[in-house]
């Protein structure tokens, strides 16, 4: 799991790549707290000054959600000069773009601002790195690609039913997306399907073809399980700060190219009834002197050393506070139940993956020592990146700084596990939905300290009232199954 080191740069590179494309705006971006991009456009001659590399660009932080209220709203965006990339799927002179991703600044002389989860990664990353560690991540972002996507006309399905069709007669609403994929791949049949059935194939060739023109390293691409254009793409490992500047350019880019084909791309992770949702399963590791802290060829398990199941230890130990984080929307937990392959249970294992954390084991011997890394699969798409890989960290850090050994690994499907197997093992339960996740969160230090005081607090209420808010909604299944009554 090696990667090159964060790549330095300096303005002087980044106004060349301007110039070089005749590039007239650039877009200078930045990620709220929920995991959101903002961006605005500057004319590339302010980018041209190294002035502006040095003081950065005034904005309104009272209408970015989670930042300043308004009596307080002056902040700062610097560029960072290491993450421009010039938009390759753009030949309008006129639209021509270069992207930019910065930090956000206090106003008036101030430094980092609380606020910046892009900070948040960066404080992870070096507190990794003051214990003498090198912290390497690497995300795979699960996500649909259809034809359209109606949130106003749901479909009630009327032949979907729980349990194979046993039970009520309808178990709508299902939200839809109308893709041609959907009468040639059955619900949990996409797995590694190929064109005609896969739809996907060519949207998947542009997007990996337009990272990698952009410096991201695509490692494969493939369909998913679901049906209706599940699709995934998984990127090389870096550090924290630079792999959530990826995971969000991923996420711009396969929303614009589907945009350029008429279709959508959606990173909700649970668009679909009775199929497989979308996770984003995050596969990390430390580095020592250029060596891959986790590998022991002596451990005849999974090649794991002691460092790599204190690391685990950690994730398991806050598994349901990072919930909060790694899974942040009401949608999430719809993802995280029984049956659709997704991890509902804390506990760890080898080729599991009915286990919250995985260590592959696809090849042996000290020759792939640098491949040895732990898997967490309690995260999803609809995740602020800087965030959950902040978090993530930050909870394998504390196993490693605290000695917390894991419980004994789960090599057997948990799902099929009662309640007194499952107890016996000392496998716990990740929250079932957002309002026991932020509570978990509450309790949690080690979490709380990882994300900073302030995107804690603005995090926890803007979750809240998002809860709140789906508590007091009246749905089209209430209707449906209540109205009789």
């Amino acid at each position: 799991m090696a990667t090159k080191s964060t790549m330095k740069s300096s303005p002087k590179a980044a106004m060349e790549l301007i110039e070089k494309n005749g590039v007239p705006y650039v877009q200078c971006m930045f990620s709220d707290v929920r995991g959101i991009i903002q961006s605005f456009n500057v004319p590339a001659k302010e980018l041209l000054k190294e002035s502006t590399w040095e003081s950065g660009i005034g904005f309104d932080g009272s209408s970015v959600r989670g930042f300043k209220s308004i009596d307080e709203s002056d902040m700062i965006w610097k560029p960072d000069p290491a993450t421009a990339k010039f938009l390759p799927w753009i030949d309008d002179p006129i639209q021509k773009t270069v992207v930019l991703f910065g930090d956000v600044y206090e106003a008036f002389g101030g430094g980092p601002s609380g606020c910046d989860p892009r900070g948040a990664a960066r404080r992870a990353a070096e507190k990794a790195a003051s214990l003498g560690y090198t912290a390497i991540v690497a995300p795979e972002i699960e996500f649909f690609v259809v034809d359209d996507f109606d949130p106003m006309n749901l479909v009630h399905d009327w032949w979907a039913t729980p349990n194979g069709g046993k039970g009520d007669s309808w178990a709508g609403p299902r939200p839809l997306p109308y893709s041609k994929e959907l009468t040639t791949i059955r619900p949990k049949e996409g797995y590694f399907r190929t064109p005609p059935e896969d739809s996907t194939h060519d949207f998947r060739n542009e997007l990996a073809y337009y990272l990698t023109k952009m410096g991201i390293e695509i490692e494969y691409h493939h369909h998913e399980v679901s049906t209706c254009g599940q699709v995934e793409l998984n990127f090389r490992p870096t550090d924290p700060v630079t792999c959530g500047d990826y995971a969000l350019l991923y996420k711009y880019t396969a929303k614009n190219l589907a945009h350029r084909r008429g279709m959508k791309a959606i990173f909700m992770p649970k668009p679909l009834y009775l199929d497989n949702a979308s996770g984003m399963h995050v596969h990390q590791s430390l580095w020592q002197n250029g060596k891959p802290s986790f590998y022991d060829e002596k451990d005849g398990y999974a090649e794991m050393s002691q460092i790599g199941r204190y690391y685990v230890g950690g994730l398991l130990k806050h598994a349901r506070a990072l919930a909060a984080i790694c899974c942040p929307t009401v949608n999430s937990y719809k993802r995280l139940v029984p049956g659709f392959e997704a991890p509902i249970n804390i506990m760890w294992s080898r080729r599991n993956r009915s286990a919250l954390t995985r260590i592959p084991v696809y090849k042996k011997g000290p020759e792939h020592a640098k491949e040895k890394r732990a898997e967490y699969r309690g995260a999803d798409p609809s995740a602020n990146p800087y965030l959950a890989f902040a978090c993530m960290v930050a909870a394998g850090l504390d196993g490693i700084k605290n000695r917390i050994n894991p419980p004994d690994p789960v090599d057997h499907d948990v799902y099929e596990m009662n309640e007194s197997e499952k107890k016996k093992h000392g496998i716990g339960k990740l929250p079932t939905s957002l309002h026991e996740s932020i509570q978990a969160l509450e309790a949690d230090e080690v979490i709380q300290e990882a994300l900073g005081e302030t995107i804690c607090k603005a995090f926890v209420e803007l979750k809240t009232a998002e809860w709140n808010q789906y508590c007091l909604q009246i749905t089209p299944w209430e209707v449906a199954k209540y109205l009789d009554y």
